[in-house]
């Protein structure tokens, strides 16, 4: 007999989903290494195509090592600002990310395995990025659970954060992930209220039998 939960753990379950947040301001302290060590058992209970389980998760202890993801990311910060043109300013006003605040810091990597894993990525070869992306969203919803902010950095350049971390040909970080504890979480996604985008509504996104078709 398959397992049943009650109204309120179901309610638990969307209520961690609306309150997540892509996270920017941490407050000082080491996150428990008990509770990391859920939060990194539950992304890799994540699935994957193919049980490939391509993600590979690279704590950041050292220092040094911080500071050069801070370089990282200021370099493509102005880049992307560059690129954005008009909005450009605007986009440099924003916090992008919290790596020299968040307690505890890790890349996430996509191992290699174009070769190994072809069922399920034959005509998707993506879906080993779409199987890491699950476990990052896993690792998000059980950090918000645990009552813990995590942000989603990927203002990098992936070729120079590779050669940072010594990795083999082949593997590519897709994921600077800042964890710590906040003061409190956003009202409402931080991009939302500064203004940059809104949230669409669901039923433009939405369609039957088709790209443009609405339901009744």
């Amino acid at each position: 007999m398959s397992a049943t939960f009650t109204a309120e753990q179901i309610d638990t379950v969307y209520r961690v989903i609306a309150e997540r947040r892509d996270v920017r301001h941490f407050i000082p302290g080491d996150v428990d290494e008990t509770v990391l060590a859920r939060l990194l058992q539950a992304a890799h209970h994540a699935p994957s195509v193919g049980y490939m389980q391509p993600w590979r998760f690279i704590r950041i202890a050292s220092p040094a090592l911080r500071s050069a993801l801070v370089a990282l990311v200021e370099a493509e910060r102005v880049r992307t600002a560059e690129a954005l043109g008009q909005r450009g300013a605007e986009f440099m006003r924003l916090k992008v990310e919290g790596i020299r605040e968040c307690g505890a810091l890790f890349v996430v990597a996509l191992a290699d395995g174009r070769d190994a894993h072809v069922f399920g990525r034959r005509t998707l070869p993506e879906m080993d990025l779409a199987s890491v992306a699950c476990a990052i969203q896993n690792m998000w919803l059980a950090a918000r659970a645990e009552g813990l902010g995590m942000g989603w950095v990927s203002l990098f350049d992936p070729d120079q954060l590779a050669r940072l971390l010594a990795m083999p040909a082949g593997a590519r970080p897709v994921a600077v992930l800042c964890l710590g504890h906040v003061e409190q979480f956003y009202p409402r996604p931080m991009l939302e209220m500064e203004g940059w985008d809104t949230r669409r509504t669901l039923a433009d996104l939405v369609t039957v039998d088709g790209w443009d078709k609405r339901g009744a």
